[in-house]
């Protein structure tokens, strides 16, 4: 029995040896509620742009309360998501269904019969058949995962809410945690990896999201003077598209070429190539030194094999949070450290 205490007290003196072993468990524990990990990510991002926000406000308004901030937030929020669902999405829908209208007559047209005729020669129609009958069903998958998608989006702004408008009394209750006699190594490990993860989390993804949007009005205003059909359509794509690092960017090329060349024929595809090129220069030369200020960019080469191995392990989440966790092993094993939130700002 003494010799039990001895190596337990030992393994919680060993800091090092806790840590990975609470890490590992962590990992395990996120494993295996795999199902609902949508909800959880939502409401952690939901949590992090709010209490941030809320932070500013206190910093710039101090004497404003913050559950009368919170609950002004919220009103606004969800007076804009229905501003956008009842009178912008229906837009975004058409703009959509004549986007893939414009792409169906490109494929049809007499410029691509020499692609189809090669593609006749090694592609039966049998392999034609299943690949469309597997698109079919990928579609079917996407409506179900939309109207999914929905509930976990509704669930995690109320969840924020709740957290928001408590935020002091959660703040407060939580550091009680610390305190346990029994497990206070175990809470105190938990928040250390809580801050790392936050710290690197908010760091590389705000500077992603800010990276999108820049590339997103500009890529706009390009398509605009390009008179380019479908504008808005197009820029929520490229928007989407931007949150996934380097490859984002890459693939949204393609739709935009092909609608290109149906407006206005190759002298569009030299453009919009042209413009991804100086979006690309921007991006490296401007945005990356100034939303990645904690230096926590990638290459290129390790970028792409994060990606492939994020979406082979949680599929569309894995191509947006990829680099976020990645980043966040880099800091806790000491190879890329990333400042604090507080310290990129100054």
């Amino acid at each position: 029995m003494q010799l039990m205490e001895n190596a337990w007290q030992r393994f919680i003196e060993h800091t090092t040896l806790r840590r990975g072993v609470v890490l590992a468990a962590l990992m395990l524990f996120l494993w295996s509620i795999r199902a609902v990990m949508t909800e959880v990510l939502l409401t952690f991002i939901f949590t992090y742009l709010i209490v941030h926000w809320l932070r500013l406000i206190q910093r710039k308004v101090p004497w404003l309360p913050t559950i009368v901030t919170a609950l002004v937030t919220y009103a606004v929020l969800i007076i804009l998501v229905y501003l956008g669902v009842t009178k912008y999405l229906p837009m975004l829908i058409n703009q959509v269904v004549k986007m893939v209208d414009y792409l169906i007559k490109y494929s049809q047209s007499t410029d691509m019969q020499w692609l189809t005729k090669n593609l006749s020669h090694y592609i039966s129609m049998k392999e034609i058949t299943a690949q469309v009958r597997n698109w079919l069903t990928v579609g079917i998958n996407t409506i179900t995962t939309v109207g999914n998608f929905t509930v976990s989006f509704v669930m995690a702004i109320i969840l924020s809410f709740f957290y928001a408008i408590e935020l002091e009394q959660m703040n407060h209750f939580s550091r009680q945690f610390l305190q346990s006699k029994v497990a206070g190594w175990l809470f105190k490990d938990l928040n250390f990896f809580g801050q790392k993860f936050v710290n690197t989390f908010g760091v590389v993804l705000e500077a992603q999201f800010f990276i999108a949007l820049t590339n997103t009005v500009i890529t706009a205003v390009c398509l605009i003077v390009m008179q380019m059909p479908q504008v808005l359509a197009l820029s929520v794509m490229v928007f989407g598209l931007s949150l996934v690092p380097v490859a984002g960017v890459i693939i949204s090329l393609v739709p935009l070429c092909m609608v290109g060349y149906n407006t206005g024929g190759m002298r569009y595809i030299i453009y919009l190539l042209i413009m991804i090129a100086v979006i690309h220069a921007i991006e490296a030369y401007v945005l990356n030194p100034k939303f990645m200020a904690s230096r926590t960019e990638l290459p290129i080469f390790y970028t792409f094999v994060v990606l492939l191995v994020g979406e082979h392990f949680f599929g569309v989440w894995g191509l947006l949070v990829g680099v976020p966790i990645f980043t966040f092993f880099l800091d806790i094993l000491g190879i890329k450290p990333v400042k604090p939130v507080q310290e990129v700002a100054k």
